[in-house]
């Protein structure tokens, strides 16, 4: 092979290389950051760009589109010493390429530790149950902290999520057990609330027997006035009668006593005949 045709194919390896070199195209949704002998010089927009060879050389590609930056699960001592686990996702833009690339190492690491700390932050301020029941409330005031810090790095929140806020398993446990506590505790006042009606209803149940049984007995004892009275208007001076009267009581009283199926032994009164036997003298000399 000739020298000429070696240079020939050595001006066309350079040419090709050179045109490669000065010729890019940046595809849509990223744009690169151009640098001349080490020193920023311009960032290349999507579509195709002509950069001069060897001079200038593409250092950063960065991609424009919506980025999903996952927060890990890290855990979080509230105000009131309670332990919680939580994490997030951040949508993040970028907006400024240059300051992207030049204001921090790594915008993705720096804007997830941001939040991480900003979180433990301002979940550190609340106490336990405040955390857990305000979600929302705690990724307006992340989104909201972290903004300014956003910007200075040419980076735009378009959003936090808040995947998770639970408390740890010492706290779960510790939880559980004091809501058995607090359950407990609500069965015995319940319990403790019924036996007091039922007690007091006992009580008036005693009290309104008492007064109808004493209603009761003074209704009797009225009624034993009343016919005692009458008898003895009716009879007057006369004791047969009454003596009569009492006798025939008694004996159904004795009758009564004897059929009852528990009566084995019946004990009559000894002056039993002399009354009955002075009962039938007097009303024999009566006649």
């Amino acid at each position: 092979m000739s020298s000429g045709l070696i240079v020939v194919i050595a001006l066309v390896v350079f040419v090709a290389v050179t045109l490669a070199k000065g010729l890019r195209v940046v595809p849509q949704g990223e744009e690169w950051v151009v640098q001349r002998m080490g020193k920023y010089l311009r960032t290349l927009l999507p579509g195709l760009n002509i950069i001069i060879p060897y001079l200038d050389d593409v250092a950063y590609k960065v991609v424009t589109k919506d980025i999903i930056l996952d927060v890990q699960e890290q855990e979080v001592i509230t105000r009131d010493n309670a332990v919680i686990r939580t994490n997030a996702v951040a949508f993040i833009k970028v907006t400024d390429p240059v300051k992207a690339v030049y204001g921090v190492t790594d915008f993705s690491e720096a804007i997830r530790n941001l939040i991480m700390t900003t979180l433990r932050s301002i979940v550190g301020e609340m106490d336990l149950d405040q955390a857990l029941s305000s979600r929302d409330k705690i990724k307006v005031r992340l989104r909201e902290s972290i903004a300014d810090e956003a910007i200075d790095w040419g980076l735009t929140v378009k959003s936090v999520e808040i995947q998770d806020i639970n408390p740890s398993d010492s706290m779960q446990r510790a939880m559980e057990q004091q809501a058995s506590a607090e359950r407990e505790r609500k069965a015995m006042v319940t319990r403790s609330e019924g036996q007091k009606q039922s007690m007091i209803l006992e009580a008036e149940a005693r009290l309104e027997s008492a007064k109808r049984d004493a209603t009761a007995q003074v209704t009797l004892a009225e009624a034993s006035a009343e016919s005692i009275r009458r008898v003895t208007a009716s009879l007057g001076e006369q004791q047969l009668p009454m003596m009569y009267l009492l006798g025939e009581k008694y004996i159904a009283a004795l009758n009564k006593l004897g059929e009852s199926p528990n009566a084995k032994v019946v004990v009559l009164p000894a002056d039993l005949q002399d009354a009955v036997a002075g009962i039938f003298a007097r009303a024999g000399g009566k006649g």
